[in-house]
């Protein structure tokens, strides 16, 4: 019997075509995420997975594999729906925090999903620029929020009761018009390249703003020389797009932007946030388990462009 965990690792590889890119969307790291590969490649008693430069591919054996977990994970998604719909999820009420980003890339296909399977629950959706989600969920404001951290910065104090579960680590990269010279190489960028430069980052204070200048002081850097502020990573790409600077965006966000840019990724020790979900520990609702539930998945399943790795 093979282990859930693992074919749901395999299935990720298969979607992402990467073990990096696979292991973000899980919350491992690459390390981690070849060993659970290993395991059921031993399990199988046959290779599944080929790495390569440009990320990894399933074998004949891979595919089948995956063919079948598929069905299986799907079928104990379906189970899962079928429990909380018997516990009671015919009506009531939740409320869901969320920031822009996530707003715009995690939130639609879980409400979307979450209303065809319980109509008769009310949702409702609100606002929160993290961490201001986290005491809206301990003081019950909020049932559920989506809420991130940066690398490099304070990780914001936890309210007593509030669970944490991280869905989605994502890299953040460069961007800048098209045909930006900071751009070409193929190799990632140091990070002294960005002294000195004309950057668009959040205002003060803003999670990302303060995670860039902790970075810089790590490095021995200068402060960075902001020239344009927001806290819409949308309107920095359309200003890096027309040339007004460099931006550091989430790769979701420059994978999915309207706007041509140029995309180049950054050297160790890089820049990451971690996209979580927050709720009272306390709170056993089955709309609750349901709604979470659907954010894992839909967190595994965040697009991201196909990227050429080093060798394995």
């Amino acid at each position: 019997m093979h282990d859930v965990t693992r074919l749901a690792a395999l299935v990720a590889v298969a979607e992402a075509g990467s073990i990096t890119r696979a292991a973000a969307r899980l919350g491992y790291t690459p390390p981690a995420l070849s060993q659970q590969i290993a395991k059921l490649e031993r399990e199988a008693g046959a290779a599944l997975v080929i790495r390569h430069r440009r990320g990894a591919t399933l074998t004949a054996a891979g595919e089948l594999l995956v063919e079948h977990a598929r069905r299986v994970l799907d079928e104990l998604e379906r189970a899962r729906h079928g429990l909380a719909a018997l516990a009671g999820l015919s009506g009531g009420h939740i409320t869901v925090g969320t920031f822009t980003t996530a707003g715009i890339h995690l939130l639609p296909p879980v409400l979307a999903a979450f209303r065809r399977a319980h109509p008769a629950v009310e949702v409702n959706v609100r606002e929160y620029e993290p961490p201001s989600g986290l005491p809206a969920v301990a003081s019950g404001e909020a049932d559920l929020v989506l809420t991130h951290t940066y690398e490099h910065q304070p990780a914001p104090a936890l309210p007593s009761g509030v669970a944490v579960e991280a869905l989605l680590v994502e890299e953040l990269v460069l961007v800048a018009a098209p045909g930006h010279a900071l751009t070409d190489p193929a190799e990632p960028l140091p990070w002294p390249e960005l002294a000195g430069r004309p950057l668009i980052s959040g205002s003060r204070g803003l999670a990302n703003r303060e995670a860039l200048e902790a970075l810089f002081r790590r490095e021995g850097l200068a402060p960075p020389v902001v020239a344009y502020e927001t806290g819409n990573y949308g309107m920095s790409c359309a200003l890096a797009s027309g040339g007004m600077g460099l931006a550091l965006v989430p790769r979701t966000v420059a994978d999915l932007a309207e706007n041509p840019l140029s995309v180049r990724r950054l050297a160790p020790p890089g820049l990451h946030r971690t996209i979580s979900l927050a709720w009272r520990s306390d709170d056993r609702s089955p709309a609750l388990a349901t709604m979470r539930s659907l954010f894992r998945n839909t967190g595994k399943a965040a697009p991201r462009r196909p990227q050429e790795e080093p060798p394995r």
